[in-house]
């Protein structure tokens, strides 16, 4: 139980969850939708199970993804994908949700539920997969709690997490900019760049440990980290601009 008084174990767990409360956002409206036709009585069995479903295939979805990890370059690929979906949370494309279909029928909406998580969950997967990824041998215990902590907050507290995004949109951009700081020590411990035996002709900026952690400088942990938060956070404000100088144009046409 020592890694209960480690600083990173508590770090990591805390931003599991301000991901899954910021990424769950989708999830929490399909939710309402798949179950708005039920009876009011199976409403909330319905949430309770297709949700319970959804986070049953997640936990597994997550432990292929931190395995998957260990390999060459797809840190690399993932630590791109987190920029992207950094970037989508600060400039989100104006897509609604009215091809959920809501079912009057109690199994039809469990599966709609777990089957909409499934396909809506690749971006919550790759995130907590790589804010665990400093945590060693904790990192499923890791991904578990804050999963576990984190689902009742996006199933009934959704509502109130919108509002606090409407009211304070700092909320949203410091979402956006902590993807992209995972995502630029995703990059940097990519296995490519720091193990000798693989990939030999990549340039190494770091080790690995006997445990197989990324041991980099601290130049380079706090550079790449906060290089992929203003990345981010740039290119988010870049495309907002963009979009906003475009419409008078658009009204004009």
């Amino acid at each position: 139980m020592d890694f209960l008084a480690s600083p990173e174990f508590w770090l990591a767990l805390g931003q599991i969850i301000i991901i899954d409360i910021l990424l769950g956002g989708d999830n929490a409206v399909v939710i309402a939708l798949a179950c708005r036709k039920l009876p009011p009585a199976q409403r909330t069995k319905g949430i309770i199970w297709g949700t319970a479903g959804a986070i049953v295939l997640r936990v597994i979805l997550i432990a292929f993804a931190m395995t998957l990890l260990a390999l060459p370059f797809l840190k690399f690929v993932g630590a791109l994908l987190l920029v992207w979906i950094g970037i989508k949370l600060l400039a989100p494309d104006e897509e609604g949700h009215g091809d959920v279909q809501g079912s009057d029928k109690l199994l039809a909406a469990i599966k709609t539920i777990i089957v909409a998580d499934l396909v809506m969950s690749v971006d919550n997967v790759i995130a907590i997969a790589g804010a665990a990824q400093n945590a060693g041998e904790h990192q499923f215990l890791l991904v578990v709690l804050g999963l576990l902590i984190s689902i009742p907050i996006i199933v009934w507290g959704s509502q109130l997490v919108i509002k606090l995004m409407e009211r304070f949109p700092f909320i949203i951009t410091f979402g956006g900019m902590l993807l992209g700081w995972i995502a630029g020590g995703m990059l940097v411990t990519d296995p490519a760049f720091l193990n000798v035996n693989i990939v030999e002709w990549m340039p190494k900026w770091g080790s690995v440990d006997e445990k197989g952690l990324a041991v980099i400088s601290d130049t380079m942990y706090w550079t790449s980290h906060i290089a992929g938060a203003l990345l981010v956070l740039l290119a988010g404000k870049i495309i907002v601009a963009r979009r906003a100088a475009a419409a008078p144009a658009e009204q004009q046409g």
